[in-house]
């Protein structure tokens, strides 16, 4: 695992033994990033489930403004601190040791917007519907931000979205990632809908 582009172009990521946390593939990070395009330049950017940090840090080399990264596991927010270190980007980041639901309401009531939401919950364990509905009820959002959602093609979003609205979506053998607006007209000829 490794960063693509930007300014930490190349630097290996460490990755925890087992199952515990399952990263993003690079080919999977690829697309999404590919897709975002300048979407992430000076952003500020919510990584839930944030694993190794493998996201997150690739925003921030390509140019976020600040990563807020959200991971329980102990072990995990331990590694991301390595990460951020060793991709030195850590001057733009936090690491909130907490699950995503508890985050988005401590988020909320700290009065913090994201302008970009990156999201990959573990696979097939009902978290997509739960986050969603958390963040519907406790907005961290404002118009016009994006939110990209990796899931797992047996765990289909939800059939209310509102307010977010589905624009796109990209299939992965058996990983899809699905990029939510707010506000489709701003960029769905940019990102390709």
């Amino acid at each position: 695992m490794r960063v693509i582009t930007g300014t930490s172009k190349g630097k290996k990521l460490r990755t925890l033994a087992g199952r515990s946390v399952r990263p993003t593939s690079d080919r999977v990070k690829e697309s999404i990033f590919n897709i975002l395009g300048d979407e992430v330049k000076g952003k500020i950017v919510l990584d839930l489930f944030a694993g190794t940090g493998n996201l997150g840090i690739e925003a921030l080399s390509r140019g976020a403004a600040k990563v807020v990264f959200v991971e329980k596991e102990r072990q995990a927010s331990q590694l991301i601190q390595q990460n951020l270190s060793h991709c030195e980007v850590e001057g733009r980041s936090e690491i909130l040791p907490r699950d995503a639901v508890r985050a988005i309401g401590f988020l909320e009531r700290r009065h913090d917007f994201f302008d970009l939401i990156l999201m990959d919950p573990p696979y097939r364990k009902g978290w997509v519907s739960k986050t969603l509905a958390t963040l519907m009820s406790q907005p961290i959002y404002h118009d016009h931000s994006i939110l990209v959602l990796e899931h797992d093609r047996r765990e289909p979003l939800p059939d209310i979205l509102a307010p977010w609205e589905l624009i796109r979506e990209r299939r992965m053998g058996d990983t899809i990632v699905s990029f939510l607006l707010l506000h489709k007209q701003r960029f769905s000829a940019e990102m390709g809908s």
